[in-house]
């Protein structure tokens, strides 16, 4: 079994899918990872590279995922990649790889909820005493 560590951006919402018989919900998303590098004749270059991953935890697609993850939020994924191969409507057979998540972190976690209605940001109120923390101090 081959181990990964990825950490990148998720490239759209995750996606929070029913299984057909048993009812178990998983997440689906795409993480975006950049690696820069220089090529030999030393101008930079850069390179980008999409993973399809997959998290059967019902418990963290739901109460983790669900309601912290979103579009460009970063994340940090441990998982392991598995081979997924299926015959298009042109039957024509497709391969791809995806990272079965077995642990992931987010790193800029905000309730979906509370950051939507959140309003302007509180104001700053003048300190008590008629100080003035503007004034130019006379010494």
């Amino acid at each position: 079994m081959q181990s990964l560590t990825l950490e990148g951006y998720l490239a759209a919402d995750p996606s929070i899918l029913s299984a057909q018989g048993s009812g178990k919900k998983r997440a689906s998303f795409r993480v975006m990872e950049t690696t820069r590098f220089r090529r030999a004749d030393g101008t930079p270059g850069e390179r980008t590279t999409g993973f399809n991953c997959v998290c059967f935890n019902e418990a963290t697609a739901e109460k983790y995922i669900e309601p912290f993850a979103r579009k460009g939020s970063r994340v940090v994924i441990q998982g392991h990649v598995e081979n997924d191969t299926w015959t298009g409507k042109d039957g024509v057979e497709h391969y791809d790889l995806r990272l079965i998540v077995a642990d992931i972190r987010l790193k800029n976690r905000r309730d979906r909820t509370s950051s939507e209605e959140a309003g302007p940001a509180p104001s700053v109120q003048e300190p008590a005493g008629g100080y003035d923390l503007n004034d130019d101090i006379p010494f």
